[in-house]
């Protein structure tokens, strides 16, 4: 069964946004609800997941999106963010901080995220050219 990289860039964005929007929304909600705190998911746990989902689909993606429109750039683009999500969970909160993780999680997230428009932009384009 073939999946194609657009499938896989929607999704991989779709997880990204998910990502930034936990990570920035979720202190916020936390002050305006604190009962939310003590039933909430492990916040270590929600990284590791995500980047155990973000990882493979990624890579997949935008490895595929390179053999057909040939920018490099883009894989490097979103082989930062993912580098820069790993890292920000390996280390975690522990070593780097709260506000450290959260910064390399919210820039890891928008490389991605940006990479893999760029990604699906340029297969469309590829799948369309006429050259």
């Amino acid at each position: 069964m073939k999946i194609p990289t657009n499938v896989l860039d929607q999704s991989a964005i779709t997880l990204s946004t998910l990502c930034l929007i936990h990570c920035l929304a979720l202190p916020v909600i936390m002050i305006a609800l604190p009962n939310i705190i003590t039933t909430a998911v492990n916040q270590e746990f929600f990284h590791s997941l995500m980047v155990l989902c973000v990882l493979p689909i990624s890579i997949f993606a935008l490895t595929m999106g390179c053999k057909k429109h040939n920018k490099l750039s883009v894989a490097l683009s979103g082989g930062l963010g993912l580098l820069l999500l790993v890292i920000a969970v390996v280390f975690g909160e522990s070593h780097l901080g709260e506000f450290i993780e959260k910064v390399m999680t919210t820039i890891g997230a928008l490389f991605i995220a940006i990479a893999h428009i760029q990604n699906y932009k340029l297969c469309l384009k590829a799948e369309n050219c006429s050259c």
